[in-house]
């Protein structure tokens, strides 16, 4: 019994070594081709994306700069932008549920390392938990205001810019 476990986990350190060896080998070409993408350094200075997501963010929005008329178009194709339904007496605001799931994937995960790599971003979560947003809703409330900010920075040719993309946020504190 001993002996086909052992042979079982040996066969598993295997199978993990060479998918770890091909994972580097991916990344690599990642790196290498997306670096030479002309969109390649705005969305690499975006918080929370580095080269894989950008790459993955990238090959989902596409690259055709008329494809999306404003920043809405583009929040919704990617599904972060909410749904609101009303009804006489009623409001709810509800999460879309067609979108690009893959996108939005990508930018639920840009959303929670941009609470690390960005206080803007921080400050935006924390105040919308503070009014009672789930963590889920949070976060795609965030997503929602990256995708905005990489639209802007898309259509204007610069790169993010902290004090920039939160501007609004310190100036209404102040």
């Amino acid at each position: 019994m001993s002996t086909a476990y052992a042979a079982t986990v040996r066969a598993q350190v295997a199978i993990l070594t060479v998918l770890n060896t091909e994972i580097t080998t991916m990344e690599d070409q990642v790196d290498a081709h997306f670096g030479q993408h002309p969109d390649a350094e705005v969305y690499l200075s975006q918080p929370g994306i580095g080269a894989v997501l950008g790459a993955r963010v990238l090959a989902e929005f596409g690259d055709d700069t008329d494809r999306f008329v404003d920043a809405k178009s583009r929040r919704n194709y990617a599904g972060t932008s909410p749904i609101t339904k009303a009804s006489g007496t009623r409001r709810v605001v509800l999460a879309r549920y067609a979108r690009n799931k893959r996108l939005a994937d990508a930018l639920h995960q840009q959303a929670f390392a941009a609470l690390t790599a960005s206080h803007g971003a921080r400050a935006f979560y924390d105040h919308h938990r503070a009014r009672g947003a789930t963590h889920n809703q949070a976060l795609r409330t965030l997503s929602n205001r990256l995708v905005g900010i990489l639209d802007g920075c898309l259509r204007h040719r610069t790169n993010y810019d902290e004090a920039t993309a939160w501007a609004h946020r310190t100036a209404t504190a102040a």
